[in-house]
């Protein structure tokens, strides 16, 4: 069982939404509006199911106030909008995961499964015994932490996970297909573009200096691997 946020200013879809997750046992709480949100968010449920267009506020401000104050909620945003850049912009601000209306209510059960356990079997995880080391950085499998020197990088869930699926295969190529299933246990269309995202987002967060090249090399129509080194100049 886990405890759930709902929020969407549409009451019958909130509800709709409650009841077929109250079926697998879980424990439901709905909100209509982003203050609302908020204040349920800091109370540190398991996963939020966000809908954008709320009648006071976004889902944008909501996920952008929680990650803002360190909180790493497993979130899956809803949305009417089925633009890439709304995707793109839900993504970048630390969505795990976004499902567009009119939603099938099982795939959407099916989505929030997937999430909790990933989030669930990432805490679980033993501590590793050594760090890994990719350049500059180093990450902490234990800690689930990625440093520069003293510092540590905030990241997403599902950011770490990226880099470390990359960090522990160093040399190889991984796929979308293999990243997704690595980190959204399989539940992923390929016309999402949604690795190719979290990427993106990660390599903001990374902060290359420039001329160094990235931490993530893309490798044309295959997908992606950790950059070891440097290029040189």
């Amino acid at each position: 069982m886990a405890r759930i946020i709902v929020v969407d200013d549409e009451r019958s879809i909130a509800e709709g939404v409650a009841a077929y997750l109250e079926r697998e046992g879980h424990d439901v709480t709905t909100a209509a509006t982003a203050d609302r949100a908020v204040e349920l968010g800091r109370t540190s449920p398991d996963l939020i199911v966000l809908d954008v267009m709320l009648g006071r506020g976004s889902g944008f401000d909501v996920l952008r106030t929680l990650r803002g104050e360190g909180r790493r909620i497993p979130v899956i945003i809803l949305s009417a909008r089925v633009d890439v850049i709304d995707r793109v912009a839900g993504l970048e601000l630390g969505a795990d995961d976004y499902v567009t209306k009119p939603f099938e209510p099982r795939e959407l059960v099916a989505r929030v499964g997937a999430v909790l356990r990933r989030s669930r079997s990432s805490d679980a995880e033993a501590p590793a015994p050594v760090t890994i080391r990719v350049r500059d950085l180093e990450l902490d499998p234990a800690a689930r932490e990625v440093r520069r020197g003293p510092a540590s990088i905030p990241l997403t869930r599902t950011e770490y996970d990226l880099l470390l699926a990359l960090a522990e295969n160093p040399g190889h190529v991984l796929s979308r297909g293999r990243l997704a299933e690595r980190i959204f246990g399989g539940l992923y269309e390929e016309s999402d573009r949604t690795v190719d995202s979290h990427v993106r987002n990660l390599r903001r967060k990374l902060g290359a200096p420039p001329g160094s090249g990235e931490y993530v090399e893309t490798v044309r129509g295959v997908g992606y691997r950790i950059a070891r080194t440097a290029p040189r100049p």
